[in-house]
């Protein structure tokens, strides 16, 4: 195994970077077959959410293979590499393995124990063996990844830990009330149908909001959420295109917005306006221009990790953009990455903004020490297991092909002896196959079942290629055995 991370988060690069950065799906297909492609890699998956961006590879050199994967980690994200590599790092091999384990178990998130991650790590699998970039090591590593993201939430409280993103970002706008008692009667715009804008128009929903509006580019998705909105009892929902978002802001107390879009969705000016107040846009750099919400990113684009560090640090309330003037008319979530509403927004009297670069500077209440080192426990646990595990399976075709030359050997033998005893009855043959193939099963058993739990152990991967030396065993047959396991259709299967 030679498994090889490089990747920039929301704990190693600023908002600004990760905005910029962020890779849309077909961003990451081209991204995936360009490092397959690239000669140090046989394997790749990425992991890119809004806050994070990881390059998975499984390389045969390390220093070639961190070149290469930085390198087009710039190219597919738009960052020069110049200004992206001081935020990039690196994990090899088991480090590599604890990373995406404790990633898995919401120990590196943006508040810490949040689960949602998981839905993102199993989209980052499925795409990879949609492309049949994900091999054996990257099948193997993610849904192992999977399960010890799910066994920490089962077997420990690190769920009392962990809240969404959602949750918090609404509770920064409730200014610490409870976001029942806030949103009660109030209108909700949510801007987005994806799994985030769903998210938020369901905890609005038990917050008890009056009325909520959704809106998107594509309506079907909108209709379908609006349908189970209504199913849970909400009094009002309805769904409007994209374009009726500037009026609907006039009657909105809330709006989350997440969508997939490249540019700004709501510029500032459109805020004032909504409000009726004066706007000076002269005032505020230039923005980027409204961008439609592709259709094919709509359903990819909210899934936002939701966490925080897992180190302990000193909790403080997230430094949320106050109202230019006076009370808030208006509370704007921006969940997006790229931030879908202008920043400049919250200068704009009357308004509250809350957005993923003000989330990111916040922490939620401190986690349980007691469950957190209960899920370091287990990552730790789990990352000596699956080393083992791979070691282990990096003998087995070795293994495979010495028997199967020795059964080889013993069916030429076989059939040499039946052509120097050729009076030998059927019972006769069958007693003297079987002994020989016995005395040969036994002398293997031994030395087979010890070079496997040698080369279970940290540095065990020197026996195979013993194996091979002592048995002259053809490396052809070998690689024969590793392509027939790799390409098991039951392998790498959720």
């Amino acid at each position: 195994m030679s498994l090889l991370v490089v990747g920039l988060s929301h704990r190693s690069a600023p908002v600004s970077v990760l905005e910029r950065a962020s890779l849309a799906v077909e961003a990451q297909t081209k991204l995936l077959q360009d490092t397959l492609a690239a000669e140090p890699a046989t394997e790749a998956a990425v992991l890119a959410t809004c806050n994070r961006i990881e390059l998975y590879a499984d390389v045969d050199k390390f220093h070639a293979g961190v070149a290469e994967l930085s390198t087009l980690l710039a190219q597919h994200s738009g960052v020069g590499l110049d200004e992206l590599t001081p935020y990039l790092y690196v994990h090899y091999e088991d480090r590599a393995v604890h990373h995406l384990f404790s990633v898995a178990c919401g120990l590196d998130s943006m508040v810490v124990g949040e689960g949602q991650i998981l839905g993102q790590i199993k989209d980052a699998l499925a795409l990879g063996q949609e492309l049949h970039t994900a091999g054996r090591l990257l099948n193997d590593l993610f849904q192992q990844a999977l399960r010890v993201g799910k066994r920490a939430h089962s077997e420990t409280g690190i769920d009392r830990a962990g809240q969404s993103l959602v949750t918090f970002g609404l509770e920064q706008l409730a200014e610490g009330a409870e976001i029942t008692g806030w949103a009660a009667g109030k209108c909700a715009l949510v801007i987005g149908a994806g799994s985030m804008s769903s998210l938020a128009a369901a905890t609005l929903a038990r917050a008890g909001v009056e009325e909520i509006v959704v809106a998107n580019r594509t309506r079907a998705r909108a209709d379908r959420l609006v349908e189970i909105l209504g199913q849970a009892g909400v009094p009002t929902a309805r769904a409007v295109e994209m374009g009726r978002v500037a009026g609907e802001l006039t009657r909105a107390d809330i709006v989350v917005s997440c969508t997939g879009a490249t540019g700004l969705v709501l510029t500032a000016e459109a805020v004032a306006e909504a409000l009726g107040v004066d706007f000076d846009s002269a005032a505020h750099a230039p923005e980027a221009p409204a961008s439609a919400v592709p259709d094919e990113l709509d359903q990819h684009a909210a899934w936002v990790e939701n966490g925080s560090a897992a180190q302990d640090r000193t909790v403080r309330r997230a430094p949320v953009r106050p109202a230019a003037v006076g009370p808030a008319r208006i509370h704007l979530l921006d969940l997006a990455m790229p931030r879908d509403i202008d920043g400049a927004a919250h200068r704009v009297a009357g308004v509250r903004l809350v957005d993923i670069e003000s989330l990111a500077e916040a922490s939620a209440d401190a986690p349980m020490a007691a469950d957190v080192d209960q899920v370091r426990t287990i990552v730790a646990d789990e990352v000596a297991a699956f080393g083992a595990a791979q070691r282990a399976a990096h003998i087995t075709p070795t293994v495979v092909a010495l028997r199967t030359m020795a059964a080889d050997v013993v069916a030429g033998e076989i059939a040499r002896l039946d052509g120097r005893l050729p009076d030998l009855d059927e019972k006769q043959r069958a007693e003297i196959t079987q002994t020989v193939r016995r005395v040969v099963d036994k002398l293997l058993h031994a030395p087979t079942v010890r070079v496997k739990q040698l080369a279970s152990e940290p540095g065990g991967a020197g026996y195979a290629d013993a194996l091979r030396e002592l048995f002259d065993l053809d490396p052809q047959t070998v690689a024969a055995v590793s392509r027939a396991d790799l390409n098991d259709p039951n392998r790498g299967r959720s």
